[in-house]
């Protein structure tokens, strides 16, 4: 019989809807751990990955998105693989997305989203964020209940990032349809994950982001393409159309799957943590503290992956260069040599913001910002126009007993609908 911890985490369907377990059995071999007959390791410490994601000079980021169990298109060969790797680094899924990118075309790129998400574009946008969550919030609790995902946490962070960049309205239910009908990033069924494919959603976005920008090229409208259209490198140099359709794109689609996993993954604490949602109510201000402890016990991605450049040693272990490494988000943010009780939600926990469901370092999440604004406000309008939230007994079980379904995602830890019962607040007047 094989072992929890040998099982396939990348095809494991049983694993794919509590890794929790599977990633305890893991760590009980040490941080870093290869599962028998496979040639990649798994991290669940919290130091190690720390370490790993700060060091982009030995680990690159390009198979960030396809995972550690796919294969490279090359055989690693000597102790330093970076030439190999730029030599072969188109056969890599996603090569060209900012997420797989490593040195300058990284900081390049980095460079332009940096000026795009600060603060005070953010603050003028939650005007924005106000009014749409007000409207989608009193029409769920005039109808006494919704379905959390689809008829609220997605449509809302689609438009809020559609409005950010500046896509027309008139596209926006075409982009929200597209994506509802994607498979999640990391999706179980390898075909899905072809970016190549003419069909691919983000093939389809990305004809459709070249239009827009070059349009701004033409005719600046002050938006976020508009932006990117007319911006530089930090050495002068102008990107080319296809990388800022690139970024374009690949904003737009990371930009809200996290955000709308957040919201469901939260939901589920709210009703089910016992007096949760009465302490949240009594003062909203919590609100922060309760997303930064989901995101640390639950966060939207559960595994991203590096590949070693160079031989190396991490945590006491020697690594080889060409070494895949999964990095498992939803371990390290258990791992018990950092947090005490790890498996228990703490609303006020000490230091939360130390997790790393963010990521850290080069490729910590530039939108991170943008989604705790978005998750935040949308909870404040439910709890202002609420008494009282709890899941559909009939369509999710009792708590202890919830009936959930998960996406079938190596790397998206969300899940595909939530059903929720609204009880409205004593002076509500719907919209």
């Amino acid at each position: 019989m094989t072992r929890l911890e040998d099982r396939d985490f990348f095809t494991d369907h049983e694993i794919l809807v509590d890794p929790y377990e599977y990633f305890e059995a893991v760590r009980s071999h040490g941080p870093i751990y290869q599962p028998k007959d496979k040639d990649y390791l798994i991290v669940t410490g919290f130091n190690e990955a720390l370490e790993i994601f700060k060091n982009s000079s030995d680990f690159s980021a390009s198979i960030a998105l396809q995972g550690a169990a796919c294969p490279l298109t090359f055989t690693p060969e000597g102790p330093d693989i970076s030439a190999q790797l730029e030599k072969h680094r188109s056969d890599i899924i996603g090569h060209d997305l900012l997420v797989n990118l490593d040195g300058n075309a990284h900081t390049n790129l980095r460079a332009l989203v940096n000026r795009l998400f600060v603060p005070s574009r953010l603050k003028s946008n939650e005007e924005y964020m106000v009014e749409l969550a007000e409207e989608m919030i009193r029409n769920a609790v005039a109808k006494g209940g919704c379905e959390l995902i689809l008829e609220i946490a997605a449509p809302f962070v689609t438009a809020v990032v559609a409005n950010l960049l500046g896509v027309p309205k008139a596209d926006e239910k075409f982009f929200m349809d597209l994506i509802l009908a994607a498979p999640p990033p990391g999706s179980l069924n390898s075909e899905d994950n072809d970016y190549r494919n003419e069909e691919h959603p983000m093939i389809i976005m990305g004809r459709y982001f070249t239009k827009y920008i070059q349009d701004r090229i033409d005719e600046p409208r002050g938006d976020i393409m508009s932006e990117l259209a007319h911006a530089t490198y930090p050495d002068g140099t102008k990107p080319t159309l296809q990388e800022l359709v690139n970024l374009s794109n690949f904003m737009f689609g990371a930009g809200q799957d996290t955000s709308a996993k957040l919201i469901g993954n939260a939901m589920r604490y709210i009703v089910d943590v016992p007096g949760l949602q009465a302490k949240l109510r009594d003062d909203p201000s919590l609100i922060p503290l309760l997303l930064e402890e989901v995101l640390r016990l639950e966060g939207s991605s559960k595994m991203t992956a590096r590949l070693t450049l160079r031989d190396t040693v991490v945590g006491g272990m020697p690594i080889k260069a060409g070494t895949r490494i999964g990095i498992a988000l939803a371990a390290i943010s258990r791992d018990p040599r950092r947090w005490d009780d790890p498996h228990a939600f703490v609303l006020d926990r000490p230091r939360i913001k130390e997790h790393l469901s963010f990521g850290r370092g080069a490729h910590t999440c530039a939108g991170a910002p943008l989604a705790r604004a978005e998750v935040r406000i949308l909870f404040e309008k439910l709890f202002q126009y609420t008494s009282y939230i709890e899941l559909d007994e009939a369509k999710h079980g009792t708590p202890g007993n919830r009936k959930l379904n998960f996406e079938p995602s190596f790397i998206v830890r969300g899940l595909s609908e939530l059903q929720v019962d609204l009880t409205p607040a004593e002076d509500f007047v719907p919209a």
